[in-house]
């Protein structure tokens, strides 16, 4: 089998595998069976490691990674959001959340396969593999903190059942407060981490690669924006021992400048800093 024959088959697999792996976590999730339960990290697991390895096969087998159009992007924001999920469930070894958070991975995945196209023509400053890193350390960084506002955000929903004594599936099924703040700051963490080494090659790469590179390009303000904020949100809970609904609110405000920045900043304002 050549490489290209290989990539198609993948194309196909992966979303019948992120089908599968939601299915044995939606069945954990409603009927707790010791069984399935037991499953649930290896195929994530597996799941995950595949679509690395789909990644990969994909950039070497048409010259460039797969960020040159919006179905090349989407199968990189569901790896994104797998690994960010997989580093957060084996860190805190909370699973009840993998259901709702891996149902989005597969859901672009799904997109991605059905409209994926083998491209060889592309521009060539889109063949840098630089390129690649600084997009797949940004996307994991930005999936990360998404991860981070919806657990803070559930934490304030189970925070409200508990002091109204309204005791319902959130309250049943969820993890406790306790753990959904410790899942929300692990993700913060990673996603900062993450958007560092996004920022720091994007600093190396970007004066190479644009004659008009600017440091005054609404994205790249946009983005050192969002990585202050969660440098100082850190280091309020670090210094000045932030914890709890007061920092579930502070990262529920952060993300809201993050959709900001990606949605208005990064389609109507950003100059050179754009390539589609």
């Amino acid at each position: 089998m050549d490489i290209v024959a290989l990539v198609d088959v993948l194309v196909v697999a992966m979303p019948l595998l992120y089908a599968l792996l939601v299915g044995i976590y939606a069945v954990s999730f409603f009927l707790n069976l010791a069984s399935i339960t037991r499953l649930k990290t290896p195929a994530l697991v597996f799941t995950v490691g595949l679509h690395v390895v789909y990644i990969a096969i994909r950039t070497v087998a048409f010259d460039h990674p797969p960020i040159t159009t919006v179905f090349e992007i989407m199968t990189m924001l569901a790896v994104c959001i797998s690994i960010a999920y997989t580093y957060i469930e084996l860190r805190t070894k909370a699973s009840n959340t993998g259901m709702f958070i891996l149902l989005l991975a597969f859901v672009f995945q799904l997109v991605s396969s059905l409209n994926i196209r083998d491209l060889t023509e592309i521009a060539p400053i889109l063949r840098s593999r630089l390129l690649g890193f600084h997009v797949s350390t940004a996307l994991l960084g930005y999936t990360a903190i998404s991860l981070s506002a919806v657990y803070g955000f559930l934490y304030l929903m189970l925070y409200r059942e508990i002091k109204s004594s309204s005791f319902g599936l959130i309250y049943n099924k969820l993890p406790n407060l306790e753990m959904l703040e410790k899942m929300s700051s692990k993700s913060e963490i990673f996603g900062f981490i993450m958007l560092t080494v996004a920022i720091a090659i994007g600093l190396i790469w970007l004066p190479k690669a644009f004659d008009s590179f600017s440091y005054l390009d609404p994205k790249l303000i946009g983005t050192m924006t969002v990585w202050a904020l969660y440098a100082i949100s850190l280091a309020a809970k670090r210094k000045l021992g932030w914890q709890g609904r007061k920092m579930m609110i502070v990262s529920l405000i952060a993300f809201g400048f993050v959709f900001l920045s990606m949605t208005v900043i990064n389609m109507y304002m950003s100059g050179f800093h754009s390539f589609y």
